[in-house]
C-alpha cells in the first residue's frame, strides 16, 4: 500500500530504458509506481528512435550489401538485389511497434500507472502531469537526453536531419556528409553507405570515435575506408545553406587554413546528446544541474533534494541505454531500502556497424596513465569462424595490470563484437585476470576464441599466431 499522504510511492518521468526499468522494478518490489512519459509510446529516446530502429536498418542494410557487393557472391549465392526502401522502413516500424507495446504490456502485468503527459515539478512531492496534479514520496528523474545542436545548423528533418530524420530518409541521397565522427554517424552513415549512398563523415577531432581506445580507432578508420567511407577529419564545419532541396556544407581546418564547400544530397548531424532537463521545473524544487547540464546525483542516485533521484542520460555517466537500465533497477532497489549497485567501470561501449567495435573498461592510453601493464592482441584472421565467415577485419585486445594480471581493458573489432564483450564484462565485474580467461575452455568454432587467444596473448602464450 502507498504511503497514505500520497498518491504513489514512486513516480519515475520518463519511460526509456531507464525509467520504464525503474518503474517496473519499484513495483515488482511492492511499491505503488506510475510513471510520466509525454510520448504516445513507451521506450523513449531508445525504442521509438534511437538503439532499436537504428539496429533494424543496419541489419537489413548489411544483407542488402552483401546482396548487392559480392560477399554472398564469394560463397555461391548469386543474387541481384532490388532495393524496396518502403519495404525496409516498414521492417523498422513494425519492431519499434512491436517492442514499445511490450512494454506497454509489461506496465500492465506490474501494475504500474502510466500518466500520459508532461511533467513538471511543484514542489519535491508533486509534479503536474497532463494537466493533473500528482503526489509522490519518491520521484525518480529519468527524462533521457536529446541531439546536441549544432550552432548557426538548422535541422529540418528533411535535407539537414538529426539521428531520427536519418532513419525516415524516403530515398537513399546520392550523397550523404556526416557531421561528427561518433558511435551514431558512423552508424546510420553505414547504413546509408550499404544502400548506395557516397558517404563523408567530417570530424573535428582527428580521428573518429572519441573516448575509444586509440589503436581500435585507428583500425576502424582503416576498415571503414575500405568500406567506402570518406573522411574529413580535423575539420569543423563552419555552416550549412539550403536550396533546392540540396545542402552546402561549409568546412575548414579545425587548427585554422582555407576551408571548402562539400556539395551533399543530405546532412546528417550527430555532434552528441545532452540532457533533458528543460520544462521539468526544476527551479521550484531548488535543484541546480551542473555545467554539462546534468543532475548530479551520489552513489544510490540521491539528488541533493530529499526525496528526487535520478538516473541515464540525465546524470553524468556514459549515455548508453544499458547504463540507464541497471541504474534503474538500483534505484528502486535503493528506495525499497534495498542495496542497489552499478559498477560505473564495467560499462560495454558498441558500435552496431561491420564489423561492431566494442570495448569495456580502460583503453590502453588510459591503463598505462594508472601503471605498467601487459597487452595481448589477436587477430580475427587468425579465427577459424571469422575465417569461414569471410570476417577477416579485427581484432581482440586484452589489457592486464603487470603486476596482478587482473583485465583492466577489453576492446574488440569483429562481426560479433557488441556480444563478445559480455563475456569480458562479465569476467571484469569478478575481477578476472587474463589467466582465468586463457585457461576458460571456449568451444570451438567460435569468434569469442580471440578472446581467450588475446588473454593467452598477455603472458606470450597464444597458439594460433
Amino acid at each position: 500500500m502507498a504511503d497514505q499522504s500520497f498518491d504513489y510511492d514512486v513516480l519515475v518521468i520518463g519511460a526509456g530504458p531507464g525509467g520504464y526499468v525503474a518503474a517496473i522494478r519499484a513495483a515488482q518490489l511492492g511499491l505503488k509506481t506510475a510513471c510520466a512519459e509525454s510520448r504516445e509510446t513507451l521506450g523513449g529516446t531508445c525504442l521509438n528512435v534511437g538503439c532499436i530502429p537504428s539496429k533494424a536498418m543496419l541489419h537489413a542494410s548489411e544483407y542488402f550489401d552483401a546482396a548487392k557487393n559480392g560477399s554472398l557472391a564469394k560463397m555461391g549465392i548469386k543474387v541481384t538485389p532490388e532495393l524496396d526502401l518502403d519495404a525496409m522502413h516498414g521492417q523498422r516500424r513494425d519492431a519499434v511497434k512491436q517492442l514499445t507495446g511490450g512494454i506497454e504490456f509489461l506496465f500492465k502485468k506490474n501494475k504500474v500507472t502510466w500518466l500520459k503527459g508532461q511533467a513538471s515539478f511543484t514542489d519535491s512531492h508533486t509534479v503536474s502531469v497532463g494537466g493533473q496534479s500528482v503526489t509522490a514520496k519518491n520521484i525518480v528523474i529519468a527524462t533521457g537526453s536529446s541531439v546536441t545542436p549544432l550552432p548557426g545548423v538548422e535541422v529540418d528533418q528533411k535535407v539537414v536531419v538529426d539521428s531520427t530524420g536519418a532513419l525516415e530518409l524516403a530515398q537513399v541521397p546520392e550523397h550523404l556528409v556526416v557531421i561528427g565522427g561518433g558511435v551514431i554517424g558512423l552508424e546510420l552513415g553505414s547504413v546509408w553507405r550499404r544502400l548506395g549512398s557516397r558517404v563523408t563523415v567530417v570530424e573535428y577531432l582527428d580521428q573518429i570515435l572519441p573516448g575509444f581506445d586509440g589503436e581500435v580507432r585507428k583500425e576502424a578508420n582503416k576498415i571503414f575506408k575500405k568500406q567506402g567511407m570518406e573522411y574529413r577529419l580535423g575539420t569543423k564545419v563552419t555552416g550549412v545553406t539550403v536550396q533546392g532541396g540540396k545542402a552546402s556544407v561549409a568546412v575548414e581546418p579545425a587548427k585554422g587554413g582555407e576551408g571548402e564547400t562539400l556539395q551533399a544530397d543530405a546532412v546528417l548531424v550527430s555532434i552528441g546528446r545532452r540532457p533533458n532537463t528543460d520544462g521539468l521545473g526544476l527551479d521550484a524544487i531548488g535543484l541546480q544541474v551542473n555545467q554539462r547540464g546534468q543532475i548530479e546525483v551520489d552513489h544510490d542516485f540521491r539528488t541533493s533534494v530529499p526525496g528526487v533521484w535520478a538516473i541515464g542520460d540525465c546524470v553524468p555517466g556514459l549515455m548508453l541505454a544499458h547504463k540507464a537500465e541497471d541504474e534503474g533497477i538500483a534505484v528502486a532497489e535503493n528506495i525499497a531500502g534495498q542495496h542497489g549497485i552499478v559498477n560505473h567501470d564495467v560499462i560495454p561501449s558498441v558500435v552496431y556497424t561491420l564489423p561492431e567495435i566494442a570495448g569495456v573498461g580502460l583503453t590502453e592510453e588510459a591503463a598505462k596513465q594508472k601503471g605498467e601493464i601487459k597487452v595481448g592482441k589477436f587477430p580475427m584472421l587468425a579465427n577459424s569462424r571469422a575465417k569461414t565467415n569471410h570476417e577477416p577485419d579485427g581484432f581482440v585486445k586484452v589489457i592486464a595490470d603487470a603486476k596482478t594480471d587482473r583485465v583492466l581493458g577489453v576492446w574488440a573489432i569483429a562481426s560479433v563484437a557488441g556480444t563478445m564483450i559480455a563475456q569480458a564484462a562479465q569476467a571484469m565485474e569478478f575481477g578476472a585476470t587474463s589467466e582465468d580467461i586463457a585457461y576458460t575452455c571456449h568451444a570451438h568454432p567460435t569468434h569469442s576464441e580471440a578472446i581467450k587467444e588475446a588473454a593467452m596473448s598477455v603472458r606470450g602464450k597464444a597458439i594460433h599466431v
